[in-house]
């Protein structure tokens, strides 16, 4: 018998371009910090032709960056109105770039203050979740983003990655998924209210306090390693409530 030789396989599907995409999300993020910051408080939202006219893009792209910002909670399409800038409170808050273009507008202690309020009501049980499950590889991240926050202290690091490394990890470790999913949220907002936090008080973040946390996790401690991220994030608050009145934008 002759073998049949099977025939050649179907080339891959091609991938979109990646300059369309960039081309989306470069669009995505100027419209988006446009929403936020209120210019379009008192005018309408564009059209579609409108805004791939004044950007320059195809209304392919226009199109699927109004579709994210749907998506975000930021635009509705209504009957016979077109689309328009829903209400601030419909806001996803827990979509990375809502909240850095919210970050990223006028400065706000008060947003500061609510972000870590919320922080303090989650990272102190993630942190006690922490402690009771997980597992080897889980401890070994957490010890090293407190080595990262170390080393940060010497200038061999970035104090400000280094220290979204090291919650990042408690909140994975943590074993939920629940809390895994903030960890976008903290890693985009710590990067502003560290900044503020560390201003005040002229240096870094406490090794003390992160190794008070982490060691209490390795311990298996669960009410310690809650304590230890209350008072953490606890002092945070207070140093907020420090600088409150301080509205200028923090700097690196």
């Amino acid at each position: 018998m002759v073998p049949v030789t099977p025939p050649p396989a179907a080339p891959p599907a091609a991938a979109p371009a990646a300059p369309s995409r960039n081309l989306t999300y470069r669009l995505l993020d100027t419209i988006g910090r446009d929403i936020v910051t209120g210019v379009y408080e008192t005018t309408s939202f564009p059209t579609e032709a409108q805004l791939a006219q004044t950007h320059g893009v195809s209304r392919s792209v226009t199109r699927e960056a109004v579709k994210m910002l749907t998506a975000k909670g930021l635009l509705s399409a209504r009957p016979r109105q077109g689309t328009v800038v829903r209400p601030a409170e419909t806001w996803n808050l827990f979509d990375p770039d809502v909240l850095r273009w919210l970050l990223e507008r006028t400065f706000s202690v008060d947003l500061l203050r609510q972000f870590s309020q919320l922080r303090i009501a989650i990272e102190p049980e993630a942190a006690a979740l922490a402690a009771r499950f997980g597992d080897t590889r889980d401890l070994h991240r957490i010890d090293a983003g407190l080595a990262r926050m170390i080393a940060a202290d010497q200038a061999a690091d970035d104090p400000l990655d280094a220290d979204i490394a090291f919650h990042i990890a408690i909140l994975q470790a943590s074993r939920n998924p629940f809390y895994g999913q903030f960890r976008e949220v903290v890693a985009t907002a710590l990067r502003t209210s560290i900044r503020f936090t560390n201003r005040i008080k002229g240096r870094t973040a406490s090794i003390a306090d992160h190794a008070a946390v982490r060691d209490a996790i390795v311990a298996r401690d669960a009410d310690a390693a809650r304590a230890a991220m209350q008072h953490l994030i606890g002092d945070v608050l207070a140093l907020i409530e420090q600088g409150d009145g301080d509205d200028t934008a923090p700097t690196a």
